[in-house]
């Protein structure tokens, strides 16, 4: 076979990868707070968008909550966590979705209303210019998964992780995040920096208590942990890594519309998050 012949099928065979990624359909998995179908679709979720707002799935780390499948209510997954009912399914898909309202009415964003999980395994990942995960302290990626999330970051996407608490689940992601940048530190963001500027001022920023908290009565879920603010920097001064340490803004999201979920928590996570993705859309 020449080397025209194998450059040729190569090239198709690229394109026709691209195409099946393009093509990924949307889909719902069960979560360990809400059944599959629970929250309703929008009307519009089928609608062709300039922006959707890409939920990371990831596999649990050995030992960490609902990692075989048990939800908050007590019944059992599969146990695979590529079928949902794992813990990159908390707060999901209600968070998603009060959050990408809030998206639509705050910014000129053209936002679809419903959320795409994303299996760093499928190849799809570099079609979502945004990427968040939740409960990042419990998870654990593959040597593989941590090789597409580089590559991801450094050809210009974003990564938020969201609601860990504590020096141990600060450590098992760190386990990954070492995988996916060994010779990249995670810094405090100073109040300088232009992600908390890009739309709100957001110098005064506090700790986002979750919906178990507030019913406790505190802002913390591990007595003695401060909110930090963290990042990680490409080679030129972008963040491709914004991290929200012992806050929690998925409940933000997810409890904004509750008369029990204190406002001053919902304000600050939607601002935070409106920054980020316009930070993420602009830089």
């Amino acid at each position: 076979m020449t080397a025209r012949w194998v450059f040729a099928l190569g090239t198709a065979a690229l394109l026709l990868g691209t195409l099946c990624a393009f093509q990924q359909p949307f889909r719902e998995y069960p979560g360990v707070e809400y059944r599959l179908g629970e929250i309703p679709l929008p009307p519009d979720w089928q609608e062709k968008t300039e922006f959707a707002f890409a939920r990371l799935m990831y596999p649990p780390a050995p030992g960490g909550r609902y990692g075989r499948g048990y939800g908050f209510r007590g019944y059992r997954g599969s146990g695979d966590w590529r079928e949902g009912d794992s813990i990159w399914t908390q707060d999901y898909p209600r968070a998603d979705r009060h959050f990408l309202q809030a998206l639509r009415r705050l910014t000129r964003i053209h936002v679809r209303s419903v959320e795409q999980p994303v299996n760093l395994d499928s190849g799809s990942v570099y079609d979502w210019p945004w990427l968040y995960a939740v409960q990042a302290g419990h998870w654990q990626l593959t040597d593989a998964q941590a090789r597409s999330m580089r590559e991801y970051l450094l050809r210009g996407g974003f990564f938020m992780a969201d609601d860990f608490w504590g020096d141990y689940e600060w450590d098992v992601f760190m386990a990954s995040m070492r995988k996916v940048f060994p010779n990249r530190e995670v810094v405090e963001l100073d109040n300088k920096e232009a992600i908390f500027h890009t739309v709100y001022d957001l110098n005064d920023r506090y700790q986002v208590a979750s919906q178990g908290s507030v019913r406790a009565g505190r802002s913390w879920k591990c007595e003695g942990c401060a909110d930090h603010w963290r990042g990680i920097f490409d080679d030129h001064g972008r963040i491709m890594v914004a991290i929200t340490y012992q806050s929690d803004i998925g409940d933000s999201w997810e409890w904004a519309d509750a008369p029990s979920y204190p406002e001053h928590y919902a304000a600050l996570g939607i601002r935070i998050g409106v920054n980020y993705i316009t930070y993420s859309m602009t830089h």
